[in-house]
């Protein structure tokens, strides 16, 4: 058994998720230079803060790309659940939860047939936009944090979820920005560990390019996978 094989069978097994499949269709820019990256930084701006009218206009971008013929294949469908991932935190009453007004935009656009909070945040993780770099939150304390419950039949009703479709085949999780994927693989996992039969995928408004200077575009659609790699997450591209 080598380095990499033995750290993953020192996680649960459920959190040795090898790799998930990822798409993204913004990139996200933290410290580039020029006018695209600033761009970059208030689309990200107007993703944290949860407007509905851009969010609608960004879920209306993603859908015009579905339209292409080998754009985000596999990702979207009738037969797709959304699943929004959670905040770092447990939810508030009336709080804004970003990931779940994508995910609603984008089902009302017909990309998926319906959106089900299946995760929540248990517990309180540090946020990783704010953390020093050695001190973000890892698999595993994202894998901890979060709780997941079965898709009831009642829940079910009011997703308008298939009725002839004992349980759900396909799963997208979906995110506003994602950097390294450490959240989305803790997040795979635990939809893993729920349905293992179901296929998991995850889907992000934005990517983030942390170590280039400068973008020559807003709008970079990627298909990938996050991978489990040197006892970390590690995003391609």
């Amino acid at each position: 058994m080598d380095g990499l094989d033995r750290r993953a069978a020192a996680l649960p097994r459920a959190e040795a998720i090898r790799r998930v499949a990822f798409a993204a269709c913004y990139v996200y820019s933290p410290r580039g230079r020029g006018a695209i990256a600033a761009g970059s930084r208030v689309l990200r701006a107007r993703l944290k803060s949860g407007d509905p009218g851009w969010l609608a206009c960004y879920a209306a971008r993603v859908s015009q790309l579905a339209a292409r013929p080998g754009r985000f294949t596999g990702f979207f469908g009738p037969d797709v659940v959304l699943v929004p991932v959670p905040r770092s935190r447990p939810a508030l009453a009336g709080s804004t939860w970003a990931a779940e007004r994508l995910a609603t935009e984008l089902a009302k656009l017909g990309l998926a047939g319906s959106v089900w909070p299946a995760l929540c945040r248990c517990v309180p993780v540090r946020k990783s936009a704010t953390s020093l770099l050695g001190e973000r939150p890892t698999v595993a304390e994202h894998y901890r944090s979060f709780a997941a419950a079965p898709l009831l039949g009642s829940d079910r009703d009011k997703l308008c979820y298939n009725d002839h479709l004992p349980t759900p085949s396909r799963l997208l999780l979906v995110d506003d920005i994602v950097t390294k994927g450490r959240t989305l693989l803790a997040a795979a996992a635990r939809l893993r560990e729920l349905y293992p039969a179901a296929e998991v995928r995850a889907f992000a408004l934005a990517r983030t390019m942390g170590f280039v200077r400068g973008i020559e575009h807003l709008v970079m659609p990627c298909e990938g996978e996050i991978c489990w790699r040197g006892g970390d997450a590690c995003r391609e591209p």
